[in-house]
């Protein structure tokens, strides 16, 4: 599935804008929610390709907007690949049910802007 539109929901305006500029650069068409109720609304209501979600939100956490949308009985965002990005370190138990609906977990602090590409790139593929 080639990645086309990308929806990012990061409250960090360093970070977002980062992420957004590179990716727009890349060619990728993408829309930016700086908190959780509105990302969780963007993304029930337009079809993305791609959703970079970050774990610590106002409003509503990424892990509340994840279960939203893939935890229930049905999965509202079939055609549409989960990153995760935190700086937060999470237990295991946390980490692994977050990993069960999404298609990558990254560390924010360890994410350049070149290797969040590849990971975009090599999300593409699959």
């Amino acid at each position: 599935m080639a990645i086309k539109t990308i929806l990012t929901i990061e409250d960090d305006r360093f970070i977002g804008e980062m992420y957004i500029r590179s990716l727009k650069k890349a060619g990728y068409e993408v829309d930016w929610m700086v908190d959780g109720n509105d990302g969780l609304i963007a993304a029930r209501n337009k079809s993305y390709d791609l959703i970079l979600l970050d774990v610590m939100l106002p409003e509503r956490r990424g892990t509340e907007i994840l279960e939203a949308l893939r935890g229930g009985g049905e999965d509202l965002i079939p055609n549409t690949k989960v990153i995760v990005l935190t700086n937060f370190e999470q237990d295991d138990a946390s980490k692994l049910a977050m990993q069960k609906h999404a298609d990558a977990y990254l560390i924010k602090a360890e994410i350049t802007p070149k290797k969040l590409l590849a990971v975009v790139e090599e999300l593409s593929k699959s």
